[in-house]
């Protein structure tokens, strides 16, 4: 259950931090990188934690694994290339 309060506030800090580092304003923009990076958590904790181990350090590093690539792959997809 640890694991999961990790996973989802890493995932809604990671989609936060995106949505300002890449300067967005819009609120939808901002709502979707935060449900994004959560989604990006979740689905990364759950695939790599039974291969990482369930420590908290490990499940903080997956969390942050998982939200960046679905925050990239989303932003790629969006704009239609990374710049």
């Amino acid at each position: 259950m640890s694991n999961l309060t990790v996973w989802l506030m890493v995932g809604c800090l990671t989609g936060w931090l995106v949505s300002v580092v890449i300067r967005t304003e819009a609120q939808a923009t901002v709502g979707f990188n935060v449900l994004a990076g959560t989604v990006g958590a979740i689905l990364g904790g759950l695939m790599l934690a039974p291969l990482v181990g369930t420590g908290s350090v490990s499940a903080l590093l997956t969390s942050f694994g998982g939200a960046a690539i679905v925050l990239a792959a989303t932003h790629y997809f969006r704009r239609g290339a990374v710049r």
